[in-house]
This record gives C-alpha cells, structure tokens and sequence, in this order.
C-alpha cells in the first residue's frame, strides 16, 4: 500500500478546513478508488444519504405538476369549482416552493462536495506533479494533474452528476405511466429504451474524441509555455513565425478534436430532444385515442405527457452531459495512474541529522523512466569537513551523480547513504533539510528575496536568511537594492541577473547549515567577486563539518576542493586527493586525457 493509499484526500484525516466548508465531508477510505463511479460513492459515502433522500422528495414533488392538472381538468373543471381550483393551486405552489428549494440544496451540497474533494485531494496532486519528475519523464507539460482534478470538480459540481441521482427514479415514473394505462406506459417504455440506447452510443462514441482532445490540449499548452520561456532566443533569432505555424497546426488539432466531442455531444443531444418531444405529442396523441374509445379521462392526457418529460429528463439531461463525464472519468482513471506511479513507505522513524559522511557504494543510474544506465560501478566515501570536486567532459554523467546524491534520481543499482543511512529511509521533506542543492538550471519563485532563500519557510526568521546570505557572500548585494531583502524578484527571478539569481540560488542551499551541500556548475555566471564569494563559501562548509559536493567544468571552482573525482563515460576514472588526482602520472586518472583536459580545459593544476 504505502504512502499512496494516503496520498489522495478521499483517503485520511478530515481536514478542519473541509469541516468548516461543510459537515457532510468526503468519507475516509483504505484505498484511492480505480474507477470514477467508485469515486462517486466514496467521495459522497457520507453526503450520499442527504443527496439520495433530498433527490427522493425532489422527485416526488415533481410529480405535483401532473397531479395538479389531472385534479383541474377532472374535477375543477367538470365541477366548475373555483375554491377547489384555489385550494389546488396553493397546495401545488407550495410544493412548487419545496421543490425548488430542495433542488437549490443539493446543488449547493454537491458544489460543497467537490470543494471538499479539491481541497483534501490538491495538497497530494501538487506532490504528485513535484515527485513525478523523480519516477517517470512526461510528454506534456506536466500539469495535466491540476486540469484533471479541475475537472473532476467541476462535473462533481455539476448538473451532470445532478442527473446521476435523477436517473434511478425513471422506472418509477414509467411505472405510474402504466398505473395511468397500459398503452401510455408502453409508448412511455419505447421512448425510455431509445434515449438509453443514445446514452450508450454517446458512452462509446465520445470516449476516443474526448481522449485525444486531452492529448491535443495538454501538448499545444506545453508547447506554448516551452516558447514563453525560450523567448528570448526565439525574438532575437527571428523563428518566430514558424513557431506560430507549429503552433497553429497544433491548435488546429486541437479544436478538430473538441469539434469532434462536441458534435457527438450535440448531435445525440439534439436527437434525444426530438425523440423526447415526439414521445410527449406521441403520449398526448395515444392519451386522446384512450379518451375517444372511453378508457381514460382527460386529465390523464395531459398528467401522463408531463409524467412522461419529467421521467426522461435526466435521461436527456445525462446525454447532453456524457461529455463531460467521459472527460471526468478520464482525468481520474489519470490521477490514478499518477498516483500509483509515486509509491512510497512510510516513516514510522525520524533519523537524527547526519553528520559523519556520504557514502556511494557501487551504484548504476538511470533517468526516470529510461532503461540505459548513465553511471556504472560508481563507490567513494566523503567524511565530513571535505570539498570534492566532481570532473569530467561533457555527458559524462556528473550532473546525473548530483541528483543521485540529492536523492532526486533514484539508483537503480547500489546505495547512496549519509550517516550508513540510505537516502530511501529518509522522509523527503526530513532529508530536504539536511541538503542544499544549487542545480545548473537556476530556478527561483516568484516572491521575495527572503522567501527564495528560506525555501518559503512558514516561520520564516530572518537570522538564518541573513546567515546564508553572508555566508554565500550576497549579503552586500542584497542589501543595497531598494527593497533589500524583500525585494520582489519576479516568475523565475526575472528582475536579477544570471549572476544574481545563481548568488542567491546559492544562498538558499546554504540555508540552514545543511550537512551535504551539492552545487552543479556554481560558478557558470559568476565574475571574479563570485567566484571568490563562492571559494568562501564552500570553505565555511568544511569548516563547520559538512560536506559539499562541487560539479564543475572551470578550474577555479576547484580552488576550495580537498578531494577529486573524475568521471567520463558514466565510470569513475579515478578518486582521492585533490593534488594527487590532478598533479602526479596519469596512472592515478585511469586515462591521462580525461586527467588532463575537462570540457577542453587543462585543469591537472
């Protein structure tokens, strides 16, 4: 079972918030459910009791119509009886009230219903959308997740799970179109089975349009989020305009397929209107021959036309949603499947923090998803107080080995531990705080400076913001913009500069005096002054006892290394001593141009 059985809010705790919204919260259950019905009747399992009885009396009360007009057209007016008529139609408007008002509830209590299901489920699919990256590499844009369990809201919300409940209580109505005559509750049958039989062309028909739409949309966004955030090379190299051709063909795709669902959708809609309009003059017309052959009144006429609407209205009702539904059914048969793709234990023990060494033990590494191993037969060990430089040409696998440090890529083979301790018994969150990492593609939140260095810490102090400032050596440059610290800094950090944001990337992975410290290509935009800041950095490191992991292709981030390891094509080439790697025979590198020469750069010292 693991972490995913309560990794959906249907599943765990009742959340305070969820409570406040509304009592008749989403039930707890052992299980995420694998199919949308059973979503239905988890998610609804205590609410469902309200909803049933509340679309019992609803649809009892929407027999008030027919009985109002059998009453008048065989007793008011036969009887000429106009208090009856009064009596009759205050007695009708009150329960006209009722209905209504009933109706309004629970469409309130099923909008509240999926309120409480995004609420209890959102924290774990923004989990799912961060940790995926970790297990699975995906073709959209990656938030496909969040649109999905939009949609599951919505029709949750929706008049098409209003038609859900409706649709159990149309036997009921044939069976008093029957009670009225036989022939009536047989025309009534025949029109039933029709509109049941374009439910189910519309079940088999839009399911293949509606998956492709998905598809279609999910890669016609991510590839409009791809151009917003390469827009500068795109204007300066001027391919632009066939960025907005690819664009347009993709769009183009897109809409074909949404055209495709909703002519489905509009075509069956549209004859089950016909066939529910025909079946109501056909009833009236079968209900006129009873009464000329003297088998019924004519408030039986008029009663079974308006009995015989209202038992196929969720019916029609249902048909013009089944869109909608197969689009629901769909994003949560995918939540699911993200779901199962982020398994994980749980941590009954909370590890000490490490402190003593990191230890590689003959791991191999694939990228998530991937089967070709990126390292092979990789072992060392780095105790504590130690800086080791990490070399090699390009593709060597060395920012691999970083995540793999990190914890982000999972081994395939071997062990990564801290302490003896394998990063997999590790709470994500726990072993998040003994790391800082500074990744070679800098990315920073939007919000203040003092945010992106605390890692949006809830109780954020500014002690230890201003400690890893200084100690990244930023505390200056900070200081003297206008906002200093809470400076605003843009999506992506887009008011700074390259430098900038790498400074301050640094000092958020220096925050909190984390243990391990893995920086890949640290000083990649840095002048001079950085680069000092950052030899500065790495020794107060070592010098209150961690360990810090430096990736690196320039020579001077070496400066403050103790020790050197060198990779080339996903093996270790050799590993010890900073000047006995770099400055002795090539016997020690295992191959004297990867000891030599890194990215075409002579760093042997």
């Amino acid at each position: 079972m693991g972490r995913q059985a309560d990794f959906i809010a249907i599943v765990g705790m009742p959340s305070d918030a969820s409570s406040r919204i509304f009592p008749y919260v989403l039930a707890a259950s052992k299980e995420p459910p694998q199919t949308f019905f059973s979503l239905m009747l988890s998610s609804l399992r205590k609410a469902f009791l309200s909803i049933g009885l509340a679309s019992a009396a609803i649809n009892l009360l929407a027999l008030t119509g027919s009985f109002f007009m059998l009453q008048v057209y065989d007793r008011v007016i036969p009887g000429r009886s106009l208090p009856t008529l009064a009596g009759l139609a205050l007695i009708a408007a009150t329960l006209f009230i009722f209905q209504g008002t009933l109706e309004l509830l629970r469409s309130m209590l099923l909008a509240r219903v999926g309120a409480a299901l995004d609420e209890r489920i959102n924290r774990k699919v923004f989990g799912s959308l961060v940790l995926l990256p970790t297990k699975a590499q995906t073709a959209d844009d990656g938030l496909q997740s969040v649109r999905d369990l939009e949609q599951v809201r919505s029709f949750l919300s929706g008049p098409g799970s209003t038609a859900l409940f409706d649709l159990p209580w149309m036997p009921f109505y044939l069976l008093l179109c029957f009670l009225f005559h036989v022939w009536i509750g047989i025309t009534a049958l025949c029109g039933a089975v029709l509109l049941i039989v374009l439910t189910l062309l519309a079940e088999v028909l839009s399911q293949r349009p509606a998956r492709e739409a998905a598809k279609s949309s999910a890669a016609r966004l991510s590839f409009a989020q791809a151009a917003r955030r390469n827009w500068e090379a795109v204007v300066a190299m001027g391919f632009s305009g066939r960025l907005t051709d690819r664009w347009a063909a993709m769009n183009e795709d897109y809409l074909a397929n949404q055209l495709a669902a909703g002519a489905i959708s509009g075509v069956l809609t549209t004859i089950a209107k016909i066939a529910r309009m025909m079946l109501q003059s056909g009833v009236l017309a079968v209900g006129a021959i009873l009464v000329i052959e003297q088998q019924a009144t004519g408030g039986i006429i008029i009663a079974s036309s308006i009995m015989v609407t209202r038992a196929l209205a969720p019916v029609e009702l249902a048909i013009g949603q089944w869109k909608g539904f197969v689009t629901a059914r769909q994003s949560w048969e995918r939540l699911t499947k993200l779901l199962d793709k982020i398994p994980s234990a749980e941590w009954a023990v909370r590890l000490p923090a490490p402190q003593k060494e990191l230890t590689v033990e003959n791991i191999g590494l694939t990228s998530p998803g991937s089967r070709d191993f990126i390292l092979r037969n990789i072992s060392f060990k780095v105790s504590a107080g130690t800086v080791l430089g990490v070399v090699g040409p390009s593709a060597a696998g060395k920012s691999s080995l970083a995540r793999a440090i990190t914890g982000l890529w999972p081994v395939t083979i071997g062990s990564i531990r801290l302490d003896q301790a394998a990063l997999s018994q590790w709470e994500p969150d726990e072993l998040g705080r003994h790391i800082g990492y500074l990744p070679q593609d800098v990315g920073l939140f939007d919000g203040s400076i003092a945010d992106n260095i605390s890692r949006f810490a809830r109780d954020m102090q500014p002690e230890p913001v201003i400690a890893a400032a200084k100690a990244a050596g930023v505390y200056d440059m900070i200081v003297k913009l206008p906002d200093g610290f809470d400076t605003v800094i843009g999506e992506g950090g887009s008011r700074l500069s390259a430098g900038q944001r790498q400074r301050i990337a640094l000092a958020r992975a220096l925050y909190g005096d984390p243990f391990l410290v893995v920086l890949d290509e640290p000083n990649s935009n840095l002048d001079s002054e950085g680069e000092a800041s950052l030899t500065k950095a790495l020794a107060g490191v070592r010098a209150r006892g961690g360990i810090a992991v430096v990736v690196a292709h320039r020579p001077s981030a070496l400066a403050a290394a103790d020790k050197v390891l060198i990779i080339a094509n996903g093996q270790l080439q050799a590993f010890g001593p900073k000047d006995e790697i770099l400055g002795t025979s090539p016997k020690h590198a295992g191959s004297g141009s990867v000891r030599l020469m890194v990215a075409g750069e002579d760093i042997s010292g």
